[in-house]
């Protein structure tokens, strides 16, 4: 895509006009005073900008980093041996649509394995924001595009849980970064349930190969595989098997049943990727599940 054509990445600091981020530059680090993974920000679509702000702005949103990611440990080395054209491509912008049935269940696509980035991995429906779209413009036509449903921005809710620096491949032992994105995750409540929506999905073979509705159970045994870090996940609750729908060839929906394993694995440290829920996803489901706890009515 032309540069002129992409919504970029943009900061801003104290009294400081608005700078463009540079590819390599660690969004959360820049407005971290230390080590820390996650900051809160200000963030707002101005002109075909996306402004990330310290100030208040706005309503304050989370932003947050992998405590592996490769900007964050690249090397002067490293930093050196990326090529010109990907240093100057700056940070793009994605928004990823968490859609919320009214039984509290949220959808999952699994990206096909013929895409570059990220091939074979556990997602929300999103992609890029277009000049002159809104946010939730941009979801609804991606999640269009991806899943085929058509929702009316005046039928459903919406706010941002947060913000994910994400940046590809996601270890430096999988290679030097050659994208760098910043991913809106928007929650979007439909009144329909997820079967009723569920009826009028029609995937993109060419996007997607696999939904799944994941319930608050399966959330919590997702995000509690902490990629990064070492120890069992609690699964024993879990059923032995979940239900997906797998998109054909020719965007056919047939009924199929995966092992938790697919999505409650970890990143791999070497070695190539496997199927599993991105890290940021990850994130966007613990924003969820937090949201949902402080929703719920106190027990009497």
């Amino acid at each position: 895509m032309d540069k002129a054509r992409r919504i970029l990445v943009y900061v801003w600091r104290e009294r400081a006009a608005p700078q463009q981020a540079h590819f390599l530059q660690s969004l959360t680090g820049f407005f971290s005073d230390g080590d820390d993974e996650e900051v809160q920000v200000s963030c707002s679509l101005q002109r075909n900008q996306f402004i990330l702000s310290s100030g208040d702005e706005g309503r304050r949103v989370p932003l947050k980093r992998a405590s592996f990611c490769p900007i964050k440990h690249l090397s002067p080395a490293e930093a050196a041996a990326i090529p010109p054209e990907v240093r100057q491509r700056g940070v793009d912008v994605g928004v990823s649509i968490m859609l919320q049935a009214a039984d509290q269940r949220v959808l999952l696509t699994r990206r096909a394995k013929e895409l570059r980035i990220f091939p074979n991995v556990w997602v929300p429906p999103g992609g890029h924001v277009e000049p002159e779209e809104t946010m939730l413009e941009a979801g609804l036509r991606e999640l269009q595009e991806e899943t085929g449903l058509r929702l009316d921005p005046e039928e459903v809710s919406s706010r941002v849980l947060g913000l994910w620096e994400s940046v590809f491949p996601p270890l430096l032992s999988r290679g030097l970064p050659h994208r760098h994105h910043v991913v809106v995750y928007m929650l979007l409540l439909s009144p329909l349930s997820h079967l009723q929506l569920q009826s009028s999905l029609s995937p993109s073979p060419a996007e997607v190969s696999a939904c799944v509705w994941v319930d608050s159970r399966l959330a919590r045994a997702i995000v509690a595989a902490v990629d990064g870090e070492d120890g069992e996940v609690p699964v024993q609750q879990l059923p032995s098997s979940f239900s997906v729908m797998e998109v054909s060839a020719d965007g056919a929906l047939s009924p199929s049943l995966l092992p938790p394993a697919a999505l409650i694995g970890r990143v791999p440290s070497s070695g190539p990727d496997t199927e599993r829920v991105s890290t940021g996803t990850k994130y966007a489901l613990d924003l969820w599940l937090r949201g949902l706890d402080t929703s719920k009515p106190p027990q009497l």
